[in-house]
């Protein structure tokens, strides 16, 4: 794999090179590391992108050969992959990358060998190594303090961390992580991952904004009269109660992948595309929004817990009923929150943010409602059952990726009969090729050295200022739970909050 041919990476395809590495996962025998993690680094050579003299190690406490290793990896890839074909030929050299380390991540004996394995692919990878924590995070400061002191955080070459959230559990520990994570890296070499941000209808917001002169004059407070933004699950738990129930939707979605999300909605336009340029925009966006008082939280956030429903034929138990959940849990599997963004721009615009469980379907997307026409002329002789409902633009992320603009026409045949009508834009159908998948991009832009998609401890830190007086308020109290049936879109208590503003939920 290091001769003059590399099967992995065609130059003559992609402008981006990726340099050689090694890339070693803790916590390989996890869920991530068999769904996304090995599936997405085995497209990337399918796409012929991946370097040179690449190398991947996976480690976990289980005693297994490479051999096993790979062949477990081949399952997970065959079961997992994407809209992409699995070519036999193609794995048995890819295949040959890949190898397995046992070992205690608190095992000081464990961080030696593997120094002394890397060490033995310097002539192929250059010395440049990215370390992917796909574990608990528990385990980040042992891990760190342990590829420190073999002095693999630094040498040859350059050396990078991947971190999967959660970053931290409340600002406290979010800044205490961090801590802790640069006694051994940098920051510049820290990479928070959120694959919310690598999703191509999250980065196309970027091109949409700051490409067109035809939208971004319109984004302002002068023309948009609210932002609403919905990542909604139509499952519940699905075994992970145990976990759940120390998280919660605010915490486990909107403290940090939808935060992300408004951040690169909102946000100022960087002076050039560069990852520091676009990140202290997104950094400076974040620590606008305005921290509610505790006496405003009350009229700004509402938690819900789904109970017993029927979807269909099919009776759905409660949260309270799913296996490893206390039968008496506060945890808020639903998160409904009114943001103000106190800048120039969005002044005054509130953005209505909410993740759930159990609601009546799978999707995530944000919607910007523009503030109607200043004299509607034709209200008088549009009779024929459509509201003047004003433009409406809509980003959807999943599960299907696109944009779709909504304005009002008129109907044909005679008399000024007014519709509503949409200009839809579908990345498959338009461009005719596949979507990479998130953890395919960061990856790949990890191993480039690019952290535009990457959340920055700045970042991660106003997020968490921005909900910690929520979840203060919260903690404080006793809820009614549950409050909303499973399959229902979520408490009346959030219809609520919306209505004072004279405002709907928009139904996906």
């Amino acid at each position: 794999m290091a001769g003059a041919i590399n099967p992995f990476q065609d130059s003559l395809r992609f402008d981006r090179r990726v340099p050689p590495a090694a890339i070693v996962i803790f916590g390989a025998n996890g869920d991530l590391t068999k769904r996304k993690l090995i599936p997405s680094l085995y497209r990337l050579a399918f796409e012929r992108r991946m370097p040179s003299g690449f190398v991947i190690y996976g480690n976990s406490r289980t005693p297994i050969s490479d051999e096993d290793f790979r062949e477990k990896m081949k399952e997970s890839v065959r079961q997992f992959l994407e809209d992409s074909p699995f070519d036999d030929a193609l794995w048995d050299e890819f295949a040959k990358a890949i190898f397995y380390l046992p070992g205690d991540l608190k095992d000081p004996v464990f961080y030696q060998t593997l120094a002394s394995r890397l060490n033995a692919h310097e002539a192929s990878t250059g010395g440049n190594i990215l370390f992917y924590l796909s574990t608990q995070p528990s385990h980040y400061e042992p891990v760190v303090n342990g590829l420190a002191s073999v002095g693999l955080a630094e040498g040859k070459g350059w050396r990078r961390v991947v971190v999967e959230k959660p970053f931290g559990y409340d600002l406290a520990t979010a800044r205490e992580l961090n801590h802790r994570l640069q006694a051994a890296f940098p920051e510049k070499e820290i990479y928070r991952i959120d694959h919310y941000l690598g999703k191509e209808t999250v980065q196309n917001i970027l091109a949409f904004r700051f490409a067109n002169g035809i939208f971004e004059p319109l984004w302002n407070r002068r023309y948009v009269n609210h932002v609403q933004i919905t990542a909604a699950e139509s499952i519940g738990v699905e075994g992970r109660g145990a976990y759940y129930q120390t998280s919660g939707a605010l915490r486990d979605m909107i403290q940090n992948h939808l935060l992300q999300v408004m951040g690169t909605i909102a946000m100022e336009p960087a002076a050039v595309f560069e990852p520091n340029a676009v990140r202290d925009e997104r950094a400076k966006l974040l620590r606008s929004v305005r921290v509610h008082n505790e006496e405003d939280v009350p009229a700004n956030a509402v938690a819900g817990q789904y109970g017993p429903g029927r979807v269909g034929a099919t009776n759905i138990p409660g949260f309270r009923q799913e296996p490893g959940v206390d039968p008496a849990s506060p945890t808020d599997t639903y998160a409904a929150v009114t943001f103000f963004i106190d800048n120039w721009r969005w002044a005054g615009v509130p953005f209505y943010i909410r993740s759930g469980k159990r609601l009546p379907k799978r999707v995530t997307d944000i919607a910007i409602h523009f503030n109607a026409a200043p004299l509607s002329i034709f209200d008088r002789d549009n009779h024929n059952g459509y509201t003047m409902r004003p433009n409406l633009l809509i980003i959807r992320i999943q599960p299907e990726e696109g944009i779709s603009l909504r304005f009002l026409s008129k109907n044909p045949g005679a008399g000024m009969k007014l519709r509503p009508v949409s200009m839809d834009f579908n990345y498959g159908s338009s461009f005719g090729v596949r979507t990479p998948t998130a953890y395919e991009t960061l990856l790949l832009d990890a191993m480039a050295g690019d952290a535009t998609l990457y959340t920055r401890q700045d970042m991660v830190e106003a997020s968490w200022q921005v909900v910690q007086p929520i979840l203060d308020y919260w903690g404080s109290r006793k809820f009614n739970f549950p409050n909303y049936d499973a399959g229902s879109w979520g408490p009346a208590e959030s219809d609520d909050m919306l209505a004072r503003r004279g405002h709907v939920w928009r139904v996906p």
